[in-house]
């Protein structure tokens, strides 16, 4: 038997009632006696209320019922999983409530000195990132079962930021968080492919009793990551963009959220990303304004030339306020 296992039968021994000596524990579970310490030790560290009576009717036995049998978490364990909970409740994680009574359960059979600790780390650790929106919680909440249960739904989705919207059935694979937003990755049946739909977009969701097979080797990581990735089989769509500058900036750059999906080469003085016609000539411009003179556009000429454009259009809309 496991550790976790045996911890658990002494705690079913010692819920008894009786006060019950270590070779008793010991002959019922055909251990060393020992052992039996060790394993007693490990239960009071996990915040089980034992108490230890010597003498010739000592014994061991609980300071009061225990109405449900505590997880053994260690103190590393409990404080990653506070940390945890509060990194989830920030996400817009669906199951908040659920999420916050698991962890009174873990700190309800957490000792004063553990707890003490708990707290002291949970005080000096925050999230800031932007807040979620509370408006959709019951929408992954429905999202999160008809994925695990495998079962098509209907959606209404609004296109873009028009007001036109479509109603199309997704058999759901997974769920998504990034930069803030979570998506729904799908077999759409309208288009008749593997789509990701940003679920802030989703007006209405309506579960149907139809199920489907999900793909057995299917990845929603590498689906969505792939998506950001340029198509190298598209080559008159993309562009390579090189810019020079400071290593400092180069590794700013090479990690922004919209750049290093696309970084295909480069040293710590320089950067290549391969990039979308469109984004490289359109919006690459208004992301590298904050650099300032920081940075060198090595190529394509037509960069430079936008970004002049873009300075050239935000000097006129200043002059003109």
């Amino acid at each position: 038997m496991s550790k976790s296992s045996m911890m658990l039968s002494i705690l079913w021994l010692l819920k008894s009632g009786r006060r019950i000596t270590a070779k008793e524990i010991a002959d019922a579970l055909e251990i060393n006696i020992r052992t039996v310490y060790r394993y007693i030790d490990s239960l009071c560290a996990s915040g089980v209320p034992i108490i230890a009576d010597s003498g010739h009717n000592g014994g061991y036995s609980l300071l009061h019922d225990l109405a449900e049998a505590p997880l053994f978490f260690d103190i590393e364990e409990q404080k990653a999983l506070n940390h945890a909970a509060i990194y989830a409740q920030e996400s817009g994680y669906p199951f908040s409530d659920a999420l916050n009574r698991a962890i009174t359960k873990l700190n309800l059979y957490t000792n004063e000195t553990q707890q003490s600790l708990i707290n002291r780390h949970t005080k000096g650790f925050d999230i800031i990132q932007p807040p979620a929106d509370p408006s959709i919680e019951a929408t992954l909440q429905i999202l999160e079962t008809a994925v695990a249960e495998s079962r098509t739904l209907l959606i209404s989705y609004q296109k873009g930021k028009s007001n036109t919207f479509s109603n199309r059935h997704l058999d759901p694979y997974g769920l998504v968080h990034w930069k803030n937003r979570w998506y729904i990755v799908g077999y759409c049946h309208l288009r008749q492919e593997v789509r990701s739909f940003r679920v802030d977009r989703i007006v209405t969701v309506t579960e149907t009793e139809i199920t489907f097979n999900r793909p057995e080797d299917f990845s929603i990581r590498s689906f969505f990551l792939k998506s950001l990735l340029p198509d190298t089989d598209s080559k008159d769509s993309f562009v390579t963009v090189k810019i020079h500058a400071h290593p400092q900036v180069i590794k700013e750059l090479s990690s922004h959220w919209s750049l290093w999906p696309a970084l295909v080469d480069g040293t710590e003085t320089e950067a290549h990303f391969k990039l979308k016609k469109e984004i490289a000539f359109y919006y690459l411009p208004y992301s590298l304004l904050p650099y300032g003179r920081a940075i060198e556009i090595l190529e394509p000429v037509e960069i430079k030339e936008q970004m002049l454009t873009v300075l050239e259009n935000l000097l006129q809309h200043y002059q003109k306020m």
